[in-house]
């Protein structure tokens, strides 16, 4: 697929994902960026070589969330009657939660500057978020008289907690990045201009793991999400029965025993 709404590479084993529409602030509900998403996304779970996947904006804005000109003009997945839009975000905005939720391969979200509505969302689906000192979060969908359409109730709680995110839903607070820091919304805030080494050097550190490994790491944390004690070992267990006859386990166990010996 020839990307124009995206910029999508792989260095080595990360692949870098950059919503590359700077002139409405990186905007991810127009059909082009969504089906661009869908694409890169997709083949990035499918190269059991990739590590790590990191999700960035071109220029000021991560993303500002849906296009306000095209909601004015009730334009693009804004248009149409209530059975029609409900429709329109199912088969338009929601499946890139769906994406990123069904995706094994570590995700870093590296928050370049404000990250508004679908845009707080679209961080929130990422498994870790690094910001930048000139990001911004909020959840505003109240705000213009919307309610978080895109997964936002599902993911933000999550991350927050219950209260927290109520509050900042309903309130539709923008918090900088030191808040977002203290709440726990980012994992950790650096200087603008080294956000994107920070982000690699993360992702080199993940991608320094087994590719199988992370995978099933990853996928064993969000299937714990809501179940019993019990019901996370018994899945533990079968997992690392699984890990148990990879030969990234045994070449690990090689390595050890190869060091101590020295």
């Amino acid at each position: 697929m020839r990307y124009e709404e995206i910029l999508f590479e792989k260095r080595g084993k990360v692949a870098l994902l950059t919503l590359n529409r700077p002139d409405v602030r990186n905007a991810v509900t127009g059909e082009r960026m969504l089906g661009e998403l869908e694409e890169a996304v997709s083949s990035v779970q499918a190269d059991e070589e990739v590590c790590a996947l990191i999700v960035t904006g071109a220029g000021s804005a991560f993303s500002a969330g849906g296009n306000i000109k095209d909601m004015q003009e009730k334009a693009g997945m804004f248009s149409g009657g209530p059975a029609e839009l409900r429709d329109n975000y199912r088969k338009g905005i929601q499946r890139v939660p769906v994406l990123m939720h069904r995706l094994d391969v570590p995700t870093i979200a590296a928050v370049n500057g404000p990250a508004i509505g679908a845009g707080c969302d679209l961080a929130c689906m990422c498994d870790i978020r690094i910001a930048g000192e000139k990001a911004r979060f909020g959840e505003t969908f109240a705000a213009v008289g919307l309610i978080p359409g895109d997964g936002g109730a599902y993911f933000l709680p999550r991350i927050v907690g219950f209260s927290k995110a109520c509050e900042l839903a309903f309130t539709c607070r923008v918090l900088d990045a030191a808040e977002a820091l203290r709440i726990g919304l980012v994992s950790e805030v650096v200087a603008q201009e080294k956000l994107m080494d920070r982000a690699m050097e993360v992702a080199g550190e993940i991608a320094r793991q087994p590719a199988r490994i992370l995978r099933m790491a990853k996928r064993l944390f969000y299937a714990s999400q809501g179940k019993t004690l019990e019901d996370t070992l018994e899945l533990s267990a079968a997992f690392q029965a699984l890990c148990h006859h990879c030969p990234e386990h045994a070449q690990a166990l090689e390595a050890m025993a190869s060091r101590l010996k020295r």
